[in-house]
């Protein structure tokens, strides 16, 4: 089956991150008093933010009443601020390397790339404007988590970028991302391969227990992995 679209994951797989997406998190969290660790944002890497919060504030408070829609939206407002200032300014903020290249070449073979993330739209659209991939023009389509009725694992994501192109059978996609919601979100939407690479917030190990088809050390490797079984070129 030729391949269409492949669908990217962006904090640790697309776009470089020393921890910066847990440290905002942590960040945000502990600016009401809840002490956090990197294991506990880890756990929720790659969900829906608010989803995500809520998650480690459930397994952090022993009263849930307390978890309101209310709380919950303060301290996604206030990761949001963070996130958003460090994606504008900060100067470590840069792609993985090579990135672009992987876009071009798979662009070339007549496949369109595809971002997704746990990210609202906000933040994606910080991370594109810094980065230039829509200046670019080496992204055909980016989709945030608060633009479907559900974020990861559900396949909703993915599959609201292939509504965009007429793209009716997911075995015509590839799932690309470093956490187990973003293996979890292509399991769920049956791609024909389902890619973990180890660039971001997991290790080897921690990948392996979720569904995959491979486990790559970086998305540099995918282009060369789609010709090698045939599916491009």
């Amino acid at each position: 089956m030729k391949i269409q679209m492949v669908m990217f994951d962006m904090a640790g797989t697309t776009v470089h991150d020393n921890d910066d997406v847990n440290i905002c998190f942590q960040a945000a969290l502990e600016s009401t008093g809840l002490p956090v660790t990197r294991d506990d944002i880890n756990a929720v890497m790659g969900l829906k933010k608010p989803e995500a919060i809520r998650l480690v504030l459930e397994g952090k408070l022993t009263n849930h009443s307390t978890i309101t829609e209310e709380y919950v939206n303060e301290l996604h407002n206030v990761f949001l601020q963070k996130m958003i200032e460090f994606y504008t300014h900060d100067p470590r903020v840069k792609e993985i390397d090579g990135a672009s290249d992987v876009f071009r070449t798979l662009k070339a073979n007549g496949i369109k790339v595809a971002i997704d993330s746990g990210f609202s739209r906000d933040i994606i659209d910080a991370i594109i404007e810094r980065l230039g991939w829509e200046r670019d023009g080496v992204i055909d389509i980016s989709v945030a988590s608060d633009e479907v009725p559900q974020g990861r694992p559900a396949a909703f994501m993915i599959q609201k970028a292939m509504a965009a192109f007429g793209i009716t059978d997911p075995k015509a996609v590839v799932k690309v991302g470093d956490t187990p919601a973003d293996l979890n979100e292509g399991f769920n939407s049956n791609t024909l391969y389902n890619i973990g690479v180890l660039s971001g917030a997991c290790t080897r190990a921690e990948l392996e227990a979720h569904p995959h088809t491979h486990i790559l050390e970086s998305i540099r490797e995918v282009p060369a992995l789609l010709i090698s079984e045939l599916v491009i070129g």
